[in-house]
């Protein structure tokens, strides 16, 4: 088998990006870039640009909201904020002139929405964006014909549990000068969640155009905590992204016009809340770093070059039964880790947050805390009782596939083996319980999200991927693994492992009505691997 594509996917992403770049016509090598009457634009060189020169921003929170009527509840009133895409020109390093990017607010990551639970809120989502797209819309994907308007948008909180007409469909879109009002109730527990375009065939571009930002919900049982707030509490959003030399966004595509669409994206910059190698001054004490990965395809190994540990206190959905102590955090798109950070015994150093051999970000640590504040660092979160596999109802089996056409070389990627627009297959009943078998068959690791819902993993295992795409022929050839320690609360996003079979267990509660289950390799997304499925009320 050709361990090669993992090798590149893991570990090569100077060299993906180097040849999305040569498909494209970016390099001046003579050697590389393809011939062409017209000099190539030349494309921003990462390493040239000085360090540690902007400090980070940090999304700053929505100004306060506007009381609304419920829409059914009569006589009730609850907060409304109104929230503008646009487009807008931000810094992203020192050095470079003004990027263009589409924005929530007037940064990316967009403003942060603060929320609590039991206490209901409205969001109108307007999009005053331009008319057209300003990267490549590949036009034979699925819901991005020619015949529909360029710039759609359709808001996704990711994670969030609501009413399917407040979910952000992907067929729902709004277009230049529309708007939609979705209600969120905030029946869950507090959590790090995000939001995020998932407009149907253009979600990878208004996301890698910059329509993301963090979305947090509170509640009483993680204020007893006494976690680090207000400015030791950073929402940290880690994307990628190519960029031209005069600073302007690039998507790289196949080098066709009439199909630019590729399978994933590697950039050779990355970005820590939009801005190339920032810098955060702190204090000595301890603090609350919100991770997201909210890349399109990359996966992100993070660490510190001192080699300091760190502890994960909650994942996608909220906190984790206790901390775990790490060293290293694997982070595929869409995925959040809650981390603390002690930098009490590390006064007056540097260091840098990585991606492997990759600097993202540097700390500064002050020679003494502006206010002397002991160290406080639970021991337990909270409780999260296991669900045990007899309270499924019924389990699902899933193949993740991917389809080279042998002339054109252009690959899909199937659900199932199944298409977008083919009938509704999975209708799990409204407050049961299943178990979803995810069968990867690709060398990539797949992050599988399911809306509405939040689940637990249950175990990996691998199988023999020859014998079962060759000749149908399914066994095992290791031993069902237990989810990693950090992966051990609520999740809504799992890493499906190449060759391997990852169980998770469902409670389908909240709603009935139809919502999506997909890769969050938006690429993927993007080329049909997205299904829908539709929660039934019981009969």
């Amino acid at each position: 088998m050709d361990s090669s594509r993992r090798k590149l996917l893991l570990n090569g992403a100077a060299l993906i990006a180097a040849a999305a770049a040569e498909q494209a016509g970016l390099l001046s090598n003579p050697l590389l870039a393809q011939s062409s009457a017209a000099a190539p634009r030349p494309w921003l060189h990462p390493e040239r640009l000085t360090r540690f020169v902007d400090p980070l921003p940090i999304p700053q929170p929505l100004p306060k909201a506007e009381l609304r009527p419920h829409p059914h509840q009569p006589g009730t009133q609850i907060a409304y904020h109104r929230i503008a895409m646009r487009k807008v020109e931000v810094k992203v390093h020192r050095d470079l002139p003004p990027t263009s990017i589409w924005s929530y607010g007037a940064t990316a990551p967009g403003p942060t929405i603060e929320a609590r639970k039991g206490q209901p809120l409205l969001i109108e989502w307007v999009n005053n964006l331009p008319t057209q797209h300003f990267l490549p819309i590949d036009h034979n994907l699925c819901g991005a014909g020619k015949d529909l308007p360029e710039v759609r948008t359709a808001v996704h909180v990711h994670g969030a549990c609501v009413a399917p007409e407040s979910d952000g469909y992907p067929e729902d879109w709004k277009t230049a000068g529309q708007s939609s009002t979705a209600l969120y109730p905030m029946n869950q527990d507090a959590s790090t969640l995000w939001y995020h375009d998932h407009a149907m065939g253009i979600e990878r571009l208004n996301q890698y155009a910059g329509l993301f930002g963090f979305f947090l919900i509170r509640d009483d049982a993680e204020d007893a905590l006494n976690l680090p707030r207000g400015k030791y509490e950073i929402p940290l959003a880690i994307c990628d992204r190519f960029f031209f030399a005069d600073g302007q966004l690039h998507y790289p595509d196949s080098g066709d016009p009439s199909a630019p669409w590729i399978s994933e994206i590697y950039g050779d910059v990355i970005l820590a809340n939009g801005m190339i190698f920032p810098y955060l001054e702190v204090e000595p004490r301890l603090y609350r770093i919100r991770l997201l990965n909210s890349s399109n395809s990359r996966a992100y190994r993070f660490s510190l070059s001192n080699g300091h540990a760190f502890h994960q206190i909650g994942a996608d959905q909220g906190l984790l039964p206790a901390p775990v102590e790490m060293k290293e955090l694997m982070l595929s798109p869409a995925e959040r880790a809650d981390l603390l950070i002690d930098f009490s015994s590390l006064a007056g150093t540097q260091f840098t947050l990585q991606e492997q051999n990759l600097t993202i970000m540097q700390f500064r640590i002050a020679a003494k805390p502006a206010i002397s504040t002991p160290t406080r660092f639970p021991t337990i979160l909270r409780s999260i009782d296991r669900i045990p596999e007899s309270a499924a109802v019924r389990t699902r089996t899933f193949t993740l596939n991917e389809y080279m056409h042998p002339t054109t070389r252009i690959m899909l990627m199937l659900l199932n083996g199944q298409y977008w627009h083919e009938p509704v297959t999975e209708k799990p009943v409204l407050d049961t319980t299943e178990i979803w078998s995810f069968i990867n068959t690709t060398q990539d690791i797949h992050p599988i999200h399911l809306h509405l819902v939040r689940f637990q993993i249950l175990d990996r295992r691998p199988f023999d991927v020859d014998d079962y795409i060759n000749y149908k022929n399914f066994h095992y050839i290791g031993e069902a693994a237990p989810p990693e320690p950090n992966e051990r609360g609520w999740k809504d996003t799992v890493k499906a492992h190449p060759e391997t079979v990852t169980r998770i267990i469902v409670p389908f509660k909240g709603y009935t009505g139809r919502y999506v289950w997909h890769c969050h390799l938006l690429e993927h997304a993007a080329n049909e691997m997205m299904r829908p499925f539709e929660v039934v009320a019981r009969t």
